[in-house]
């Protein structure tokens, strides 16, 4: 069963819940970040396979949704004007990343986890802040994100100019994956683009539907 914990993010006390290997460790870990949903859950299917196979799996929830206080990213999104929804859009994620930040400065120190081997990966909004993670020099192995800003690609310029900014400006080994139905491929194209161009490690796939 997953732990249910409390990280500091700022002024706001975040929860979120730890999936952990038998054994005493130290463990590998994966830093997981859930998708725009208000209620993310564990993530049990998520978190007992990568446990199953020695990892730590995090899944921190940031603010507004889920177990953390704070406004809802959503419901702040719909107060803005359509046309500024964009920039508000990349302004609520930068913010959110305070919490990814947070979170992995408190996964670091659980006694059992290997801090020098962390990785991040996340769905979705959470495939966007595994993005805006990688650029950032935060001690990771490697960031996983998954179909970032599918559904929002196409109606964002400017969250798609952030994220082929820190695209290009990656810190660390970058794999993207998406399936073949999934809303728009064009994310998994041009943040491979950013990253070859700048001479990246990177891995793009797109998987069956």
């Amino acid at each position: 069963e997953p732990q249910l914990v409390a990280f500091q993010s700022g002024s706001l006390e975040l929860r979120g819940f730890i999936f952990k290997p038998e054994g005493a460790g130290p463990f590998p870990a994966v830093l997981y970040n859930h998708g725009s949903e208000k209620l993310p859950g564990a993530k049990p299917e998520i978190g007992n396979y990568f446990a199953s196979r020695g990892y730590v799996l995090f899944v921190p929830h940031r603010r507004g949704q889920g177990r953390s206080p704070g406004s809802y990213i959503m419901d702040e999104l719909a107060t803005v004007d359509r046309g500024m929804r964009g920039q508000r859009l990349v302004e609520l994620h930068e913010r959110q990343l305070e919490d990814v930040v947070a979170a992995l400065n408190y996964l670091k120190g659980v006694g059992y986890v290997d801090a020098r081997n962390i990785s991040v990966a996340g769905c979705s909004f959470g495939g966007i802040q595994t993005v805006l993670a990688a650029e950032k020099e935060l001690g990771l192995r490697a960031a996983v994100p998954f179909a970032p800003a599918a559904q929002t690609w196409a109606g964002s310029l400017e969250m798609r100019g952030r994220l082929i900014s820190a695209a290009g400006k990656a810190t660390v080994p970058v794999f993207l994956i998406q399936a073949e139905n999934d809303y728009d491929l064009a994310p998994s194209r041009e943040l491979a683009k950013a990253l070859e161009q700048s001479g990246r490690k990177y891995k793009s796939t797109i998987y069956p539907p």
